[in-house]
């Protein structure tokens, strides 16, 4: 259990000068190696709003939560700075395990957005998302490489909670609509670094294709030991999850046929990216951790929390949901509305050069549908 008075940032206070939003991000563990790009894409996010008046008058003020940790955990965590009233607002990056156990125990007293890609089907009332489903970001991918790159056998490598597992099983149907087949699914531990037993499955297999559905450094260490293997020459790799900070940590020479979809990439050279990678480099500097899109949705999720509860004119839930048909926001990812409570957008497919993307193409998009 926590203890209340541990949680309490040194800068609450009681008046309603500010409001607290709680940032939960991955301060550890394999989506550690893009938790500083998540933090310090917020914070530029949350500057922005409060250069612009701040919410509702208030200063937006916000509060770092490991989002790392064992999910009830960081759930507890969450919860008691609902109850002593710190945060008003959730948002950040963290898997779909910990967004389970989250949900239902804040949603329905604080807007709550999650900016992770995730496995669809979220609909908790309260709960609003900004980031990619399988439907319009995996399904699109995989019928183009098919195409494109005659794929016809795919293996599914993924960790082993509810992301990649029910991200497979929408692998399974988008295989069959593009005529191929999954030939081979494995889910490892989140934080495994013994790829061997998979690798070699993958090498028996035949397989065309690996579907990556590894988490941040697990995924590291994958595109290492797929390539000191030498099956980079023999299948391509697709990932779903797959930053300029894991591109970078993986090196140059364990990137070869690698792609991956996004709704945002660092190369994409449009207005609203420029202008963001300006304001970012202008802010920390060209050494800080690379904005990719896992950090850079955390950048949108305060921007549509903050249009949330301005839209609403108060943070209550029952009023936000009532109006977040109307809310719009412009970020890095350009003019971005609700559909439901998912946030529709456009999604790229890229191919590694070395350490950056190249952006091949804007993928279609179906029907709003999680």
């Amino acid at each position: 259990m926590f203890r209340h008075d541990s949680l309490v940032p040194e800068w609450f206070t009681a008046d309603a000068s500010t409001l607290g939003v709680a940032l939960v991000f991955p301060m550890q563990g394999p989506a550690g190696i893009f938790g500083p790009a998540c933090e310090l894409c917020a914070l530029l996010a949350a500057e922005r709003v409060n250069r612009a008046g701040g919410i509702l008058g208030r200063e937006l003020r916000l509060v770092p939560v490991d989002g790392g940790g064992p999910p009830r955990q960081v759930a507890d965590h969450v919860e008691a700075l609902v109850d002593l009233g710190v945060v008003q607002g959730v948002t950040g990056w963290h898997i779909s395990s910990v967004r389970q156990a989250l949900a239902p125990r804040i949603a329905a007293r604080v807007p709550y957005v999650y900016t992770a890609l995730y496995e669809g089907g979220e609909h908790t009332t309260g709960v609003f998302l900004t980031s990619e489903t399988p439907r319009g970001q995996l399904r699109p991918a995989m019928l183009l490489l098919a195409l494109e790159r005659r794929v016809r056998r795919w293996f599914v490598v993924g960790n082993d909670y509810v992301w990649p597992r029910r991200t497979a099983r929408a692998a399974h149907r988008f295989a069959r609509e593009s005529g191929t087949a999954v030939v081979g699914e494995v889910h490892l531990p989140l934080g495994t670094h013994d790829f061997e037993p998979v690798l070699r499955r993958i090498e028996r297999s035949g397989t065309d294709a690996v579907l990556m559905l590894l988490v941040g450094s697990d995924a590291v260490r994958f595109n290492r030991a797929f390539a000191d293997r030498g099956l980079d020459t023999r299948c391509l790799r697709l990932s779903t999850l797959m930053d300029e900070n894991m591109l970078m940590a993986s090196g140059p020479s364990a990137t070869t046929d690698l792609y991956s979809t996004a709704g945002f990439f660092a190369s994409l050279a449009d207005r609203n990216t420029l202008d963001f990678h300006g304001e970012y480099a202008g802010r920390y500097g060209i050494d800080a951790p690379a904005p990719g899109s896992l950090g850079e949705s955390c950048y949108e999720g305060v921007l549509l929390l903050a249009a949330l509860i301005g839209g609403a004119g108060t943070p209550e839930v029952p009023a936000i949901v009532a109006t977040a048909g109307t809310v719009s926001y412009e970020g890095p990812r350009g003019l971005l509305r609700l559909h439901g409570s998912h946030v529709r957008q456009r999604i790229y497919l890229a191919r590694a050069d070395g350490c950056d993307f190249d952006v091949l193409t804007e993928l279609d998009q179906p029907d709003p549908h999680p």
